[in-house]
């Protein structure tokens, strides 16, 4: 169970990808019902997401990196950067879908459009993580978030 959940957080990240990339398509074609749909499927995706990684992080914690030393200050600085696009893409998100739902189009097409490509690099981001955790490596032991992501 231990690489279960990472692996299903990170599909949903993916999937919210993949459906915002279809989001992005049907707005293009002007099909704005489609749009809405598909777009409310990638926020529960990504919510979805997040219940799971915030769930796991206070009842499991977070998985160190078991990776050589030599690459540990890499991985923590992309960590770091992975962090903090999720974050802005988070925000950026929930600002997106609550202008879209509310019809506050100017601010929707105008932040919508860096929203999706945040969202992508946190995605590609995301499952580089994972790999890096989990693939590439024996992970490392799970533990309280700032000790996995700092070391202390």
């Amino acid at each position: 169970m231990g690489h279960v959940l990472p692996l299903i957080s990170t599909l949903l990240i993916v999937t919210s990808a993949i459906l915002i990339a279809f989001g992005w398509y049907y707005i293009r074609k002007r099909q704005l019902e489609k749009h809405k749909k598909i777009m409310s499927l990638a926020g529960i995706a990504a919510l979805l997401f997040f219940i799971i990684y915030s769930s796991r992080t206070v009842f499991i914690g977070n998985t160190t990196f078991g990776g050589p030393e030599s690459i540990k200050p890499f991985y923590t600085g992309f960590l770091i950067f992975h962090i903090f696009l999720a974050t802005v893409g988070a925000v950026f998100g929930i600002v997106s879908i609550s202008s879209g739902y509310k019809s506050r189009l100017k601010i929707h097409r105008k932040i919508g459009p860096w929203t999706s490509v945040i969202w992508f690099i946190t995605a590609v981001t995301g499952v580089m993580v994972y790999f890096l955790l989990y693939v590439f490596w024996e992970p490392g032991e799970a533990d309280s978030m700032i000790k996995a992501i700092l070391g202390l």
